[in-house]
């Protein structure tokens, strides 16, 4: 059920709508036998809009929304009346989400605010009555336009979560577990590799009322960024983390070791992650004396901020609270 309720990806086949025709047509009535041209231009084609809702966290709700197929324009008509624009189709999508080309790749859109809108794909230009063509010396144009076509393609949506600060581990490194803890989060924990096979987020509440969002993200294994375990649909997530705090259970055979193949994942991926703030916590730590504690940090890369916690003990929790609240401010 957890798996099936968040959905970080979707694939749609867009229309935006064909503007409408521009009319051919001259004034005729009981009072005006041969009068000007009054032919109304053709009305837009409508756009596809990509609108951010914050109360939203997943793409779900367009799961079985395969086709979004936008209205044609109205067609121009007599007494220069211009023809109806389309209606516009909106997209309300989570905050984190990137529209992108299938065939190109190419990203068309970002959504990173509530209520923010862009028109994804343009609805196509009314084309222009034959009243525009009028002049001196023909004074009668038997011409006008078509509306242009709109655009369409195969598009794909793509959720990377907001959130300040990532959890960045091997599985079973005590990820939800301290995400439990430090937040009202309830995230699904158990003794074996990839409980966690969503991201999870969680406030922490800090000092003065003050907050931050904290993403527990599934584990990683060696060769994640080759598509490995969960792969690139974990590893996509974390680009939008401006903290990445590495934890690392303290009764990993090689400390150091496991913090360079977490490293090495994330710059295989994305060389620009290494260039977010790391923070290292050894988890579990509870099980360490002074003497072990000392034998870790001797390994541990001196240039990257760490620490001993243990969520089950409480140990260390205000300390990591403080380490990263002052990284990101």
């Amino acid at each position: 059920m957890e798996k099936s309720n968040f959905v970080d990806q979707i694939r749609i086949f867009c229309h935006s709508g064909h503007g409408g025709a521009g009319s051919k047509h001259f004034m005729r009535n009981k009072l005006t036998a041969y009068g000007g041209p009054d032919g109304g231009d053709g009305g837009r084609g409508a756009h596809i809009i990509l609108r951010g809702n914050k109360n939203l966290w997943t793409l779900l709700h367009l799961r079985y929304f395969k086709n979004v197929l936008a209205e044609d324009g109205g067609n121009g008509s007599k007494n220069n009346c211009t023809g109806k624009d389309g209606k516009d189709i909106i997209i309300e999508v989570p905050l984190g989400t990137i529209a992108k080309d299938e065939e190109s790749g190419k990203v068309e859109a970002e959504i990173l605010e509530d209520g923010q809108e862009i028109i994804w794909l343009k609805g196509g230009r009314g084309g222009l009555g034959n009243s525009n063509f009028a002049t001196p010396t023909n004074q009668a144009p038997e011409h006008s336009q078509p509306g242009e076509p709109g655009e369409e393609g195969w598009k794909v949506l793509e959720l990377k979560v907001l959130a300040d600060v990532g959890l960045v581990g091997f599985p079973n490194a005590g990820k939800s577990t301290l995400l439990s803890v430090i937040t009202a989060a309830k995230p699904k924990i158990a003794d074996y590799a990839f409980t966690t096979l969503i991201p999870q987020l969680g406030m922490v509440e800090y000092r003065d009322h003050r907050s931050f969002c904290i993403a527990d993200l599934p584990g990683i294994i060696e060769g994640a960024a080759e598509g490995k375990g969960l792969g690139h649909r974990f590893l996509r997530h974390i680009e939008r983390n401006s903290v990445l705090l590495f934890l690392i259970p303290a009764d990993s055979n090689d400390h150091k070791k496991e913090f360079e193949i977490l490293v090495n994942e994330l710059e295989e991926y994305n060389p620009e992650l290494l260039d977010k703030k790391f923070i290292i916590a050894i988890s579990k730590s509870d099980m360490l004396d002074k003497e072990l504690k000392d034998a870790i940090e001797k390994e541990l890369p001196k240039n990257i901020p760490h620490l001993f916690i243990s969520s089950i003990a409480n140990k260390g929790l205000v300390e990591l609270k403080d380490i990263l609240w002052k990284a990101l401010n």
